[in-house]
């Protein structure tokens, strides 16, 4: 166990850790928003990546906020924890007082921007910043739901990329792929956090009192398969999916990345970090870069071509 540092934190020592529990690096997840843009064909159009783009900056502000209010919340349980008790919060780095009100202000102003863009995308973030307040005190030691809220939190960044862009072409068979995918990282990650921790684990986090790594690995198969099958039966669907079915030919891209995270998973060992995960290991790197592309070249293409 280390302990915080006894000396106060000075100014450069606070902007330092402010950056650090911002969590800038975990951003990428907000890209999730641009889902509505890009799979509703607009992802050229001038107004409407200017709006997403808008919102999906809200969504970093808000996420950043939540961020630094869940390490005040676990201060003290971090500073149990192996890697967390290097963070700003438990180190000693930032002060909570000046943590507070940061998360305080962003917050206000990621949902101010969010509400301007559009007063439903608006009531979407708030849901959002709703439910993350209730994982930070309450949810995320109830097992399975602290699993299932943050997958939520990923399906409502969806919703409210779909109610700026106003799409009528995303399938709702999306919504359910982003779903389980979410959920299929979140279990991943608390199999990682019952590894390392070991007997510490319930110590960390009390929902992990009641998982183990059979349980999990039930739950991940579940949920892998389930991912696989909506994202198939999401490319068959001619009306939604703009590429017809031509949209199969993502769906190798999809099933070497759940496997590829299964192998770091199981066999590396890792998967405590999946934003950072997916950006550090090369072949998932580049498969998600594929996969990308290739969408977009399929949906696009028309419009290319005349």
């Amino acid at each position: 166990m280390t302990t915080h540092a006894a000396t106060s934190p000075t100014f450069v020592s606070t902007v330092r850790g402010l950056l650090r529990s911002m969590r800038l690096n975990q951003w990428t997840k907000n890209v999730i928003v641009y889902a509505g843009l890009v799979f509703d064909g607009k992802l050229f159009e001038p107004v409407p990546l200017a709006l997403t783009t808008l919102v999906a900056l809200c969504f970093c502000l808000v996420s950043s906020a939540v961020y630094l209010m869940n390490d005040l919340v676990d201060i003290e349980k971090d500073r149990m924890h192996p890697t967390k008790q290097q963070r700003a919060l438990p180190s000693g780095e930032l002060s909570p007082a000046v943590a507070a009100v940061t998360a305080f202000v962003l917050a206000v102003v990621g949902l101010a921007g969010t509400i301007w863009v559009n007063p439903w995308a608006g009531l979407v973030t708030a849901i959002y910043l709703a439910q993350n307040i209730a994982y930070s005190f309450f949810l995320k030691n109830v097992v399975i739901v602290d699993v299932m809220v943050l997958s939520v939190g990923f399906l409502l960044r969806v919703v409210a990329g779909v109610l700026v862009v106003q799409v009528a072409n995303f399938s709702p068979w999306l919504y359910v792929c982003v779903t389980l995918l979410a959920l299929f990282l979140g279990f991943g990650k608390r199999r990682h956090e019952l590894v390392l921790l070991a007997g510490d684990a319930g110590n960390h986090r009390a929902s992990l009192n009641h998982y183990t790594l059979p349980f999990l690995d039930q739950l991940i198969g579940l949920v892998t398969t389930s991912t696989l099958v909506a994202y198939t039966l999401y490319t068959f669907e001619a009306q939604t999916a703009l590429a017809g079915w031509r949209m199969l030919l993502t769906v190798p891209f999809v099933f070497y990345f759940v496997a590829r995270y299964l192998y770091l998973i199981h066999v590396r060992k890792l998967g405590g970090a999946p934003d950072e995960l997916l950006v550090k290991d090369r072949p998932l790197l580049i498969n998600s870069a594929l996969w990308a592309l290739t969408v977009v070249v399929l949906i696009y293409w028309q419009q290319f071509t005349g």
